[in-house]
């Protein structure tokens, strides 16, 4: 009787979790990106295969970790209000971390366009560099990035008050946009003047459009999930933890891309 009592008596609000294969197996799934990654930009691998599979591998560890977490906080009930706490603290440490990575992407785009060099004709943007003109997708993207940020706000506001529907509506809505600003993106590079090779003008504008590309990339897939979720009745008007987190970072990315148009597209060029 007293092992029994023990073993469901808990003297504290976290959450211990079992053993689980998800991190070692993501952790290693990582070491194969990066090193396909590394190996493939310096000529080592001739292909971009085994890049696709890291990324598969990747996105597959991810999907069963999320799963399993999804499934203690929404149906198990582990997720005490000091594990949400945590949550969210944890989530805003990782967005101090991609700000402080983006002021870093910055601060080596003004270095040289603060003071170019005789390398790159006194000038910037560099002699001989076609930029790309900040009122044509540029404009656009930033206008669809406005508009997800209604729309999301929208919907979060639908699901603080219980609104299941417009939540619903206002997640689908913030989908779509991020997709079409990814899409908008491809093609900007598709049809671009110059490619990450062509100086330090190409490799810092590829490096923050491109960091952020990525970053609006895993939005597109946080939105996805959260949509399925409301759909699934997974959230209510006070646990939503996951919606939280991926609005927050809706925003952040949008903060984020109105300094790379005013910065990179209309004042740097």
């Amino acid at each position: 009787m007293t092992n029994n009592v023990r073993g469901y008596l808990q003297l504290h609000p976290f959450h211990l979790v079992g053993p689980s294969p998800w991190p070692i197996f993501t952790s290693f799934s990582l070491m194969d990106l990066a090193l396909s990654l590394g190996l493939t930009a310096h000529g080592y691998i001739a292909n971009n295969l085994y890049i696709l599979l890291s990324i598969i591998c990747v996105l597959y560890s991810m999907t069963l970790w999320f799963k399993d977490i999804i499934a203690e906080s929404t149906y198990l009930g582990d997720h005490t209000i000091a594990v949400k706490r945590g949550l969210n603290q944890g989530f805003l440490l990782f967005v101090v971390s991609e700000i402080l990575i983006f002021a870093s992407l910055f601060w080596a785009y003004l270095h040289s366009a603060l003071n170019p060099t005789m390398d790159l004709g006194m000038s910037w943007p560099p002699v001989g560099i076609d930029v790309i003109s900040p009122a044509e997708l540029p404009l656009l993207n930033t206008i669809i990035l406005l508009a997800s940020g209604v729309t999301i706000t929208y919907a979060h506001h639908a699901l603080i008050n219980g609104n299941r529907t417009n939540t619903l509506y206002g997640f689908i809505y913030s989908t779509l946009l991020i997709a079409l600003f990814v899409v908008f993106q491809f093609l900007e590079y598709r049809y671009a003047g110059f490619t990450i090779t062509d100086g330090v003008y190409g490799s810092t504008f590829y490096s923050l459009t491109g960091l952020h590309g990525l970053h609006m990339i895993m939005l597109t897939i946080m939105l996805i999930v959260c949509t399925w979720r409301v759909y699934n009745y997974d959230f209510t008007n006070t646990s939503h933890v996951g919606a939280e987190t991926t609005i927050l970072y809706l925003h952040v990315l949008d903060v984020i891309w109105l300094f790379i148009y005013i910065i990179v597209y209309w004042w740097g060029s």
